[in-house]
């Protein structure tokens, strides 16, 4: 049965022009699902991560920091479509914040302050400083239009962007490509972040920004802008002479999902085990900030030398530890054929590279917007934008829970149409059932609108507290 299914997935994918090197991560990681791995890494086999150096401790001079970030190149992750918001596009053009200033004012997408924060960083370090971001076929046309005004945008001899690939979801029953006639794009699936590493091999994209006089690169998702381009510790990685690191931060209550790196007891290797890996029984002492001080941010540092050399020696198949997604081929159907989805972490590496190393960050490195709560907390009071277009906390973020009503992006822009609550008074916001805020409104302390049982309005100017609305 497994050796039917792969020969299937296999010749599906050549048929769709797949990167060869993406078919062998996936023949290598189809043998470890149907040998009935799971990639679960238990608690009693690791150790916490500690002692990490960090990054506000670090004293670089402006001239290390200069002579690091011009090595240093951008990549961006873009593959995601934003579905979970009910988006049909790239995650990076939604709208995340209003810019008033110059001639350039208006609403910015994540890709327009992205954009910025490399251009604010070019200017003020002289560095080159190239972005290439990783697209899926499904955001690459939307993207590159519109970076196509960023007229400056581009380094000579470097390509904007590669292309991420794809493979196909796998019946859980049988473990051969799901066929679905009613829409055959739902029959693919990204292979996770993991999938880097194949791409770049294919694209050759490392091999260009070797040879374009760069040696260091900083990765990160692009829908988290608390990765700007970051002179110091670009220079610390440079002199820790490491291949490979990863910028880590402590745990808050916030905090109940995503990676962390542990020591693996039988090597004392550095291992990642994401919320996919961790078994049911181990996941409370996972999160337990008291035993897991740090959560992985997803920002990775690359010593492009060594990054090629892993990649020609493997020929772009890393061994990363598997990760098995199970789903319904139509994500928005329950009814629909259940299937497995294979996905690896990027983050993984840190096991494949030998003297791979942390460093603790502070949280204005990492403002992820997964869901619309989080959007909302990006767009309010809580930050400000600044002039090298960095989002800056000016109070403790609270923590914002949105009814299920504000799950799609196009009911939560009707609801907050107005614009987004101050927060800055606010410990926590949990808005219950279907409420539409007017202009100027304030959340204090704990605040709670409870459900109305119906359609309701907060009035504009109106303060939510923890007993709802007050005028």
């Amino acid at each position: 049965m497994s050796d039917r299914g792969l020969a299937l997935a296999r010749s599906k994918m050549q048929a769709e022009g797949v990167a060869p090197a993406a078919i062998e991560t996936f023949t290598r990681f189809y043998h470890l699902l149907e040998s009935g791995e799971t990639g679960l890494v238990r608690e009693a086999d690791v150790d916490p991560l500690t002692d990490l150096p960090r990054h506000a401790d670090l004293a670089v001079p402006d001239t290390d920091a200069q002579a690091a970030l011009a090595r240093t190149a951008i990549i961006k992750l873009n593959g995601g479509l934003g579905t979970s918001m009910g988006m049909d596009k790239a995650k990076s053009l939604l709208t995340v914040r209003d810019d008033a200033r110059g001639e350039e004012g208006g609403a910015l997408t994540f890709l327009d302050v992205i954009v910025r924060q490399v251009r604010a960083a070019r200017e003020a370090t002289g560095a080159r400083l190239p972005l290439v971001l990783m697209n899926s076929f499904r955001t690459r046309d939307d993207t590159l239009a519109a970076l196509a005004p960023y007229d400056d945008l581009a380094v000579d001899g470097l390509p904007l962007d590669f292309l991420q690939n794809r493979e196909p979801k796998l019946r859980a029953d049988t473990l051969e490509p799901v066929e679905w006639p009613a829409d055959p794009t739902l029959e693919w699936c990204p292979p996770g972040h993991g999938d880097l590493y194949p791409a770049l091999h294919a694209s050759g994209v490392v091999r260009a920004l070797l040879d374009a006089g760069f040696r260091y690169a900083s990765v990160s998702n692009s829908d988290n802008l608390g990765a700007a381009p970051d002179g110091a510790i670009a220079a610390w990685f440079a002199a820790s002479g490491a291949p490979y690191a990863a910028e880590m931060c402590l745990k808050s209550p916030a905090d109940v999902k995503g990676g962390q790196l542990v020591v693996r007891k039988s090597d004392g290797r550095i291992v990642q085990r994401e919320t996919a890996q961790t078994h049911p029984d181990d996941v409370d002492l996972s999160l337990d900030p008291t035993v897991h001080r740090y959560f992985h941010t997803n920002n990775l540092w690359f010593d492009l030398e060594a990054l090629a050399a892993e990649l020609d020696r493997t020929g772009g198949v890393l061994e990363l530890p598997l990760i098995r997604n199970e789903k319904t081929v139509d994500p928005t159907d329950a009814s629909s054929p259940a299937v497995v989805q294979i996905e690896s972490a990027m983050g993984a590496a840190v096991a494949v590279f030998e003297g791979a190393t942390a460093i603790e960050v502070g949280r204005e490195r990492f403002l992820p917007v997964k869901t619309t709560s989080d959007l909302l907390l990006m767009r309010s009071d809580v930050y400000e934008l600044t002039d090298d277009y960095r989002l800056v906390a000016q109070v403790d973020a609270p923590l914002v829970k949105l009814s299920t009503t504000y799950k799609q992006i196009a009911g939560f822009d009707a609801r907050f149409a107005q614009g987004a609550p101050s927060l800055r008074a606010a410990s926590s916001l949990t808005v219950e059932g279907d409420w539409t805020f007017g202009a100027r409104v304030r959340a204090e302390g704990d605040a709670v609108l409870a459900d109305a049982g119906e359609a309701a309005t907060v009035p504009d100017g109106a303060t939510v507290t923890a007993d709802g609305v007050q005028p």
